[in-house]
């Protein structure tokens, strides 16, 4: 699910980066900054950027690739079982295992791309195909 994610997101920013829609940025933006904020928390470190903070269109994918190199950090060097200790935004504490925070990930993204593919058809763009199961089919993932 994570190669998914990995792929999918890099299709929309390709198209993202080849048009000019503000708004679509915007939310694509907060999937990078919410990935990155996730990853930190996992590694127990301090985000570099805030979770709705909106980034430059061309930085989008040095964003994404650091964010997955991050994830291969936490792959290869902590349990999925771990517990993880965080607070949200508002200061509530939580904890959730390395397991479902990545699985949270990956299906955010799948949230917000969806959001995207409506806001690129009503502007008048059709919006890259972002299916697992198509991008499965064509050996892209």
């Amino acid at each position: 699910m994570l190669n998914y994610t990995a792929k999918a997101d890099a299709i929309v920013i390709a198209e993202l980066n080849a048009i000019n829609l503000p708004e679509a940025n915007n939310l694509f933006s907060h999937v990078l900054t919410a990935q990155h904020t996730w990853a930190k928390r996992i590694l127990n470190q301090a985000p570099n950027f805030g979770v709705w903070e909106v980034q430059n269109v061309k930085d989008f994918q040095s964003i994404s690739d650091h964010n997955f190199e991050m994830i291969e950090e936490i792959l290869q060097n902590i349990s999925l079982e771990k517990d993880v200790t965080y607070k949200n935004v508002a200061g509530d504490e939580f904890i959730n295992s390395v397991e479902d925070i990545l699985l949270h990930v990956c299906n955010h993204s799948t949230y917000h791309r969806a959001q995207i593919a409506t806001m690129l058809k009503v502007a008048g763009y059709v919006p890259p195909i972002t299916d697992y199961i198509m991008l499965k089919r064509t050996n892209q993932i």
